[in-house]
């Protein structure tokens, strides 16, 4: 995953004001002075590895973003980068395989901080095929991905029989997501511009994604699928303080049956 940062002391100011901390409490929580936190936002002076490790971590910023800024001050990077397929993630590949697995036959994905694809079970794949028939027949060209699914003239957004309720919610949360990851930003503006088309709503006010309404305790999802209306609410999975950025990335969402025809039809399916 490749990150671009902005010079590292107009990043680390940004990220601050973003979080809502003041130089002052950022201070204390290093143990170190405000002014001492003023010269480095201001580039006056360069924090050590030990200090920049500390400080990024108190703001809770993405692994991918402090690898970048450490490198950018010439240190080496904090955390490892390796390929799900390394043997070093083994053990992580063989949790993913139980976790999608133990789930059919109700849907499971694994999705990396992109929304890249990277596993599903039984249960997912006949979701995704039921949903959107076109991609047996499409050989992907590359990892499928979860926003583009959703934002595709085809996609899953038009199967979403309730989506005047979820499309809102979903945009917020990825709108969020997106000060974090900002490499998923222009997919995010097409999952917008695609709800804007569906609903009716110019994104560009900012009526979309800012409802006014309080949101339902738990989000349920209404698909027009070949079984009749089928309805999920989902949960995510992540692994525990990861300190590889592969491992950071990776997220399994869990579909579950919110209603008794919905869990009835999909076990009957099998």
């Amino acid at each position: 995953m490749q990150v671009t940062v902005e010079p590292m002391h107009d990043a680390l100011r940004a990220l601050r004001a973003a979080k809502g901390i003041s130089q002052l409490a950022l201070s204390l929580r290093l143990g170190v002075s405000q002014r001492h936190v003023s010269y480095v936002e201001n580039g006056r002076t360069q924090p050590s590895r030990t200090l920049l490790a500390h400080w990024l971590d108190a703001l809770d910023v993405s692994l991918p973003t402090r690898n970048a800024l450490a490198q950018q001050a010439g240190y080496a990077p904090l955390f490892s980068h390796a390929a799900l397929s390394d043997p070093d993630l083994a053990l992580a590949r063989h949790a993913l395989s139980q976790l999608v697995t133990a789930h059919d036959p109700l849907p499971c994905y694994v999705i990396d901080a992109n929304w890249n694809l990277l596993q599903t079970n039984a249960g997912g794949l006949w979701l995704s095929q039921d949903l959107m028939p076109w991609l047996s027949g499409t050989p992907p060209n590359g990892p499928l991905n979860m926003l583009d699914l959703f934002s595709h003239p085809e996609g899953i957004a038009t199967r979403v029989v309730n989506l005047a309720v979820v499309g809102p919610q979903m945009l917020r949360h990825l709108r969020h997501e997106a000060i974090t990851y900002p490499a998923i930003a222009p997919r995010v503006q097409q999952v917008a511009l695609r709800l804007n088309a569906l609903l009716g709503v110019d994104v560009r006010s900012g009526g979309l994604g800012h409802a006014t309404t309080a949101a339902p305790p738990l989000m349920t999802t209404q698909f027009r699928t070949s079984l009749g209306v089928l309805s999920f609410f989902s949960m995510f999975t992540t692994f525990g303080t990861p300190h590889d950025i592969t491992l950071s990335s990776i997220r399994v969402e869990h579909f579950f049956a919110a209603d008794a025809q919905t869990s009835d039809r999909l076990r009957a399916l099998g």
